[in-house]
């Protein structure tokens, strides 16, 4: 097979004043929202902060790309920005415009070579998804099996670094609004992991990674790669097919089915978390879809992160320290996370967090979810904790902790809506009873090598 490269120049030229267009309405978006939030801190000047996030979802909406993806990391990262902006942010669609025929197979020849579609039976010109970094394309092999190809748009690695830069911005004008939340780790653990993500070479070996650690599960499924037809930029693996989640909640009213899918989603997320520790970092609803058994497909590998043991092992003593009270565990615990002398006043204010968070766990029972924490109490809690990490000087979280928390509060929120009742302390303590953190550290090393990944 050609494998022969040509410039992607020609590919990307066009991209030009589009990406200054597109940066300019960056800028004054930002530029905006940094204007509007001095105003009201330091002349009393009144903002109208709901409106005006509407104006900045409209902006970075019309631009979609990686600072998108950003915007809807940071709509689940507790008090990362002003709740306003938050709750506009959150409602942001990974939906690209997606890039047109002549493009397609200006990028498909510059990654498989001029012959590239003697590699497949069949190739759809439409794209059948577009994200914020590439689009989707079924296919047809050379044998008939059903393929689906991952295609990058050009010139994104400049594009991300470029939305990283902003970010960074963004991040230093809240932090002189606000200084509750320290954000360098944020901003430093968002960009290992967007620029990660440009590596489909780097995804290929995480959907293997996730192929060894849930290959017992037969109720998840995910596709297998097709390594000879993808490359850094091109991610070419099996077709899955299922229905959206929230279609399936709409469409279905037997709550067994409904909690069977809750507890495949717990697994999907938690067996790499607590046995490998790993954690799928993007519970974003378009990265998976649901069969009609609530079977789930799990897709887009991206954006994975990989702990250290003793952080699994400081996630399980959290729980612990709460459940018995035990205020020494907990202060370790926390410095496991990576929070640096934490004092007693930071210990109690970040337990705050950790009993919502924890809540569905600590009690050996089935809860309805009439009986669990609602999404308004979330924003109430995260609100309070705000107010009084304020009062102490604010806190710098650690960048474990950032994907982390987005995984349980992405996951909560799904389980919100299916309205799932299931004794939740049961099936957690089934998955940590013979925990050890130097068995998980075996595991992890054997698991990360067969996957082709790096081991530090």
């Amino acid at each position: 097979m050609s494998r022969k490269k040509i410039s992607n120049d020609k590919i990307s030229s066009s991209f030009t004043g589009g990406k200054l267009r597109r940066y300019a309405k960056v800028t004054t978006a930002m530029g905006g929202l940094a204007a509007k939030l001095a105003g009201e801190k330091y002349l009393g000047i009144k903002v109208d902060r709901e409106n005006h996030a509407k104006q900045l979802r409209d902006a970075l909406g019309g631009i979609k790309g990686p600072l998108m993806k950003v915007a809807q990391i940071l709509s689940t990262i507790p008090d990362a920005v002003p709740q306003e902006y938050a709750n506009e942010l959150a409602h942001l669609q990974a939906d690209a415009p997606s890039m047109g025929w002549l493009f397609v197979k200006r990028r498909m020849r510059a990654e498989l070579g001029d012959n590239w579609e003697d590699n497949f039976k069949s190739f759809d010109k439409t794209a059948s998804a577009a994200a914020s970094l590439g689009q989707v394309h079924f296919a047809e092999g050379l044998n008939n099996t059903k393929l689906a190809c991952k295609l990058q748009y050009p010139d994104m690695s400049s594009a991300v670094q470029a939305d990283l830069n902003q970010l960074k911005l963004i991040f230093s004008l809240y932090e002189k609004y606000d200084s509750a939340i320290s954000t360098k780790s944020i901003h430093e653990e968002l960009s290992e992991r967007l620029l990660e993500e440009l590596d489909y070479g780097h995804e290929l070996k995480n959907l293997n990674l996730y192929r060894s650690m849930l290959s017992k599960y037969k109720e998840i499924i995910l596709p297998e790669p097709v390594k000879e037809l993808s490359t850094s930029r091109l991610l070419t693996m099996t077709k899955t097919s299922g229905t959206k989640v929230m279609d399936f909640i709409k469409n279905t009213e037997d709550k067994k089915l409904k909690n069977k899918l809750a507890l495949n989603m717990f697994k999907a997320w938690y067996v790499p978390f607590y046995e490998y520790g790993v954690i799928h970092g993007d519970p974003h609803l378009g990265n998976y879809t649901i069969m009609n058994n609530a079977n789930l497909n799990l897709l887009d590998f991206g954006c994975i992160r990989i702990f250290k043991p003793k952080f699994v092992t400081g996630v399980i003593d959290l729980y612990s320290a709460l459940k018995n009270n035990d205020t020494d565990l907990a202060v370790s615990a926390y410095e496991s996370w990576g929070f640096e002398n934490p004092t007693k006043e930071l210990i109690d204010i970040l337990n705050i967090w950790a009993r919502f968070v924890y809540e569905p766990l600590l009690q050996d029972k089935v809860k309805p979810i009439s009986e669990m924490p609602t999404g308004q109490y979330g924003r109430k809690t995260a609100e309070k904790v705000h107010q009084e990490l304020k009062k102490i000087g604010g806190v710098k979280p650690p960048r474990e902790f950032v994907l982390m928390d987005r995984a349980a509060v992405g996951l909560g929120s799904v389980f919100m809506h299916l309205k799932a009742e299931i004794n939740w302390y049961r099936v957690f303590h089934e998955l940590i009873e013979n925990y050890d953190e130097d068995q998980l550290s075996k595991k992890q090393n054997n698991a990360l090598a067969q996957a082709g990944h790096t081991i530090n």
